[in-house]
């Protein structure tokens, strides 16, 4: 990454950057290189993202079917057999998506989707950084945070 601060790091401390080995740009790597493999992870992260509602539907859609089978028996209870039985025809057990309950979206969007967006980042991150996992988050980092100011420090392990 250019930087015009010399060894003197974030905010012109008196230390050298430090961003750790784990995260530090390999020999060769270009700025954009880095920039492109960090708006890859970047498109991963919110893949992830949508993994997490994907299986938030499936939770709240198996809730809603069962409540549908309680309001079912609640009404066949109270003699109204007609809805109980428009309940249990039109919405318990019923496909979300054609042939499809949400259990089988999550596992096609898990050995689908989701699995090539996870390869083909990695594909990317190993051939930019070397399998280097956020370089492009640790620069940013490096650049903006204050040197020898508490909540700043650059890696969990620094001392003070």
């Amino acid at each position: 990454m250019a930087d015009d601060r010399g060894d003197e790091g974030a905010a012109g401390g008196d230390r050298t950057p430090s961003v750790d080995e784990t995260h530090r740009r390999p020999p060769g790597a270009t700025d954009a290189e880095v920039e492109a493999a960090g708006t890859a992870t970047e498109a991963l992260e919110y893949v992830e993202r949508a993994r997490g509602h994907l299986y938030d539907l499936h939770q709240l859609i198996g809730r809603a079917d069962i409540l549908y089978q309680q309001a079912a028996d609640q009404l066949e209870a109270v003699g109204r057999t007609e809805l109980a039985e428009l309940i249990r025809t039109e919405m318990v057990g019923v496909n979300v998506l054609h042939g499809r309950w949400t259990f089988q979206m999550v596992e096609e969007f898990d050995d689908g989707f989701w699995t090539t967006a996870r390869e083909v980042s990695k594909a990317v991150r190993d051939e930019v950084t070397g399998g280097r996992r956020h370089v492009y988050e640790a620069e940013l980092k490096e650049r903006n945070r204050s040197a020898g100011i508490t909540g700043h420090e650059a890696t969990p392990r620094e001392d003070l």
